[in-house]
């Protein structure tokens, strides 16, 4: 049974850093592009980074290129979310998910094609 695990959010201030892991089970990370997610309230999903599983290429939101990190340890079965110089429009609940391709880029979308979802994990910005 594939399983996702998510942690590592918090309470951080603008400008803090945290980092997110996702930790999975019941599947290796060798045949599974890996996205992350967000949903703040009120507003759609939507995506914030991805890592294919064949080449380890990496994509990411306008929003969060060059603030966000993320990258995989498949010999830990975990990805890693490296958030950093947080702001407050970065609040929501975060979601890894995944779906299973050897796919050698992946495009930043709203996680309809993935079919397996972690629980989330609440980061919250703020003052």
């Amino acid at each position: 049974q594939l399983q996702l695990v998510e942690s590592g959010g918090g309470l951080v201030q603008p400008g803090g850093s945290l980092r997110l892991s996702c930790a999975v089970s019941g599947f290796t990370l060798d045949y599974y592009t890996i996205g992350w997610f967000r949903q703040a309230p009120g507003k759609e999903r939507e995506g914030v980074s991805c890592i294919t599983s064949s080449t380890g290429s990496t994509n990411y939101a306008h929003s969060v290129k060059g603030r966000f990190t993320i990258s995989r340890d498949n010999a830990k079965n975990t990805v890693y979310l490296q958030m950093n110089s947080l702001k407050p429009e970065d609040t929501a609940v975060y979601y890894c998910a995944a779906r299973f391709d050897l796919a050698r880029e992946c495009k930043v979308e709203a996680g309809v094609t993935f079919g397996s979802w972690g629980q989330g994990t609440q980061v919250t910005v703020s003052s």
